[in-house]
C-alpha cells in the first residue's frame, strides 16, 4: 500500500513492505528433516494430513515421524468445506495432536491452513504441486456453502519443506495447470500498481523460471533439478500473492469457480492466457519484462502451454454454460479487482467468451 509522505518536502508515495515469518528448506532429501522441523516448533504429537494421490509419500513420512503421529487425516477436499475442516480438528482433539503436517496440494496444505485457524498448533507444510500456497497467508474456505477468504500472516506455515523427489510421480496434466497457477500469481503481481520491489523480482523469478523450466519437466518428468526450480518458482510466486493485490484473473477464476464449482488449476491455466493478452496491452512495463524472459511474446508462449494440456483447454470443456458468461462478467465488473486495464461488462464477457 502507498500514502502520501508528510516530510521531506514532498508528496511523493511512501512504499511499505511486510515480511511473513517462517522457514524454507528446498533440495533433493529435504523430506528427512521434517522431523526435525516438527521438533523445532515444539509439537510432540501431529496430526499429518495427506492428499490420496499422495499415498506411497505419506507412508514414509508416518514411518519417519514414528511416535510423533498423533492421528492420520487422508481426506482434504477442494475448497476445504468447513465441514471437513470440523473433522479434522475433531480427529486431531482425539489423539492428543498439537500440531499438524501436511502434505499434497492446495487442498491438503489449505485444510493445514484451516486447522490451524481454528486451533493455533503450529504447521509443517510439504508441496506436492506447484501453486504456491503454502506460501501465503491467505485461506480459501468453504463456509455455509459460500467460498469466503481470510488472510492473517498466522497462516503461513512455520515451515516449508520442498523436497523435487516427492513430485516424480505427479501426473503430467496437474505438473502443467499448477505450475501456470503459480505464474499466474507472479503474472499479476508484475502490474500490480502497489507492488514493490520486491514483489516485482520475486515476479519476474518466479515467471523466467516457471516458462523455462516447465517445457523442460513436461518433456522429461524424471528431471529433478527442473523440478527443483519448479519449486522454487512456486514459492517465489505464492510470495507473490502474500505481498501483492491479485487482480482480475483471480478475480475471475474465484467467480467462476463459484458459479459452477470448477477445479482451480485447470481453471487458473486456461484462464491465465486470456486474462494475459486482456491486461498486458495496458501494462507496457509488465509486458515487456515478461517477453524479455521468454524471449518472444509471453501470451503466445502460455498459450502454447495451455494447449498442450491432455485435459480441457476452454471453459466450455469445463462444462461452463455459454449462457452463464454474462451473469459472471457483470458480477465482475460490478466490484472490480485493482487491474492494469479498466473493467466493464462488455468487456469481461468478450474475454469469457474468447476463453469459452
Amino acid at each position: 500500500m502507498t500514502q502520501p509522505a508528510t516530510s521531506g518536502g514532498g508528496t511523493s508515495p511512501v512504499m511499505v513492505h511486510e515480511m511473513l515469518p517462517g522457514r524454507v528448506l528446498l533440495g533433493r532429501g529435504a523430506l528427512r528433516e521434517v522431523p526435525a522441523q516438527v521438533d523445532r516448533l515444539g509439537a510432540r504429537r501431529v496430526l499429518v494430513v495427506a492428499a490420496p494421490s499422495a499415498k506411497v509419500v505419506a507412508d514414509d513420512l508416518v514411518e519417519a515421524l514414528g511416535e510423533r503421529v498423533a492421528a492420520v487425516f487422508d481426506q482434504p477436499r477442494q475448497h476445504t468445506p468447513a465441514e471437513v475442516t470440523a473433522e479434522a480438528v475433531a480427529l486431531g482433539w482425539a489423539h492428543g495432536a498439537d500440531g499438524v503436517v501436511t502434505l499434497g496440494g492446495g487442498s491438503a496444505i489449505g485444510l493445514g491452513k484451516a486447522i490451524v485457524a481454528r486451533t493455533g498448533m503450529p504447521h509443517v507444510a510439504i508441496p506436492t504441486t506447484y501453486a504456491g500456497t503454502e506460501a501465503s497467508p491467505v485461506l480459501e474456505e468453504t463456509v455455509d456453502g459460500v467460498d469466503t477468504v481470510r488472510r492473517d500472516p498466522a497462516l503461513v506455515p512455520d515451515a516449508v519443506v520442498y523436497d523435487p523427489l516427492v513430485t516424480l510421480t505427479m501426473p503430467h496434466g496437474l505438473t502443467l495447470t499448477s505450475a501456470l497457477h503459480a505464474l499466474a500469481h507472479a503474472v499479476e503481481a508484475l502490474y500490480d500498481a502497489d507492488g514493490t520491489p520486491v514483489t516485482r523480482a520475486y515476479a519476474l523469478e518466479a515467471a523466467e523460471c516457471i516458462l523455462n523450466a516447465l517445457p523442460v519437466v513436461l518433456d522429461d518428468p524424471g528431471d529433478v533439478v527442473s523440478r527443483e526450480r519448479l519449486q522454487g518458482a512456486a514459492w517465489l510466486a505464492g510470495l507473490c500473492q502474500a505481498y501483492g493485490r491479485m487482480g482480475l484473473h483471480h478475480q475471475l477464476a474465484h467467480a467462476l469457480a463459484d458459479a459452477f464449482d470448477l477445479p482451480h488449476a485447470e481453471l487458473h491455466a486456461l484462464l491465465l492466457p486470456h486474462v494475459m493478452a486482456f491486461n498486458l496491452r495496458a501494462a507496457p512495463d509488465a509486458a515487456a519484462r515478461l517477453a524479455r524472459v521468454c524471449g518472444g511474446s509471453a501470451v503466445a508462449e502460455v498459450m502454447q502451454l495451455v494447449r498442450s494440456h491432455g485435459g480441457p483447454t476452454a471453459l466450455s470443456e469445463l462444462g461452463v454454460p455459454a449462457a452463464g458468461l454474462r451473469a459472471v462478467a457483470e458480477a465482475v465488473a460490478a466490484d472490480p479487482a485493482p487491474n492494469p486495464r479498466p473493467l466493464d461488462a462488455e468487456s469481461v464477457l468478450h474475454l469469457l467468451e474468447e476463453a469459452w
